[in-house]
């Protein structure tokens, strides 16, 4: 069978463009149904579920703080509850007074006997007095403060003591007391860290420190006695 297109030019260029413009309306349709649907989920999403979310939270935080209102004694409850969360920082912020005891028994010389030590942890200043046989055993005393050092995880051969003075001594026939002053690197109390003291040779045995019940007293001006 034979076929003849006996229709113009003209006019296959016309259906051609109708087709066309068919396609593209039905596409825009499409597209304009599909943001519509889309513009109403969203519409739905915002303004009913989102609401009843909003609502119902609403409700439980007034619910949950009713009760916490009608809590007997809350406010001491929640000062109490700070105050603990409080307690890890300044336990490690705190010195930790109890190295003074293994450093004085280090640096005191056999036959030299304290009795008084006063630990100042303000202003990081140290005052020893006591008694020693000899004068000295005073020096040696003194010298071993100068010179003795520490080490922790940071530094070593550190100095313990700066400003190493003898204030006062007095002496007599069968004794000289005395009282030296000092200032102290206070990283040797870090709580957080270990501390090791190194005292220069000369002293090989610590004395029987005196009054050793009176030596840590603590005054009432907040210093370590």
């Amino acid at each position: 069978m034979i076929q003849f297109n006996l229709l113009p030019d003209v006019k296959l260029e016309f259906v051609k463009a109708q087709r066309i413009k068919h396609a593209v309306i039905s596409g825009a349709v499409i597209a304009t149904g599909g943001a519509f649907l889309l513009f109403l989920l969203l519409f739905v999403a915002v303004h009913l579920v989102q609401q009843k979310v909003i609502s119902s939270q609403t409700a439980d935080i007034k619910k949950y703080s009713n009760e916490l209102k009608a809590t007997p004694d809350i406010d001491k409850i929640l000062t109490i509850q700070n105050q603990l969360g409080s307690l890890t920082s300044l336990h490690a912020g705190k010195p930790k007074a109890t190295r003074a005891f293994g450093l004085i028994q280090q640096v005191t010389p056999a036959n030299v006997s304290l009795t008084d030590y006063t630990n100042d942890f303000t202003a990081n200043t140290v005052s020893i007095s006591g008694a020693a046989a000899t004068f000295d055993l005073v020096n040696t005393m003194t010298d071993t403060l100068k010179y003795t050092t520490y080490k922790n995880s940071q530094v070593t051969g550190q100095k313990v003591f700066s400003n190493v003075v003898l204030s006062t001594y007095s002496r007599s026939p069968t004794s000289t007391t005395f009282t030296i002053t000092a200032s102290y690197d206070p990283v040797i109390y870090n709580n957080a860290d270990d501390v090791a003291f190194v005292v220069p040779a000369g002293i090989s045995t610590p004395s029987v420190v005196g009054q050793p019940t009176t030596l840590f007293n603590k005054p009432s001006n907040g210093s370590t006695n």
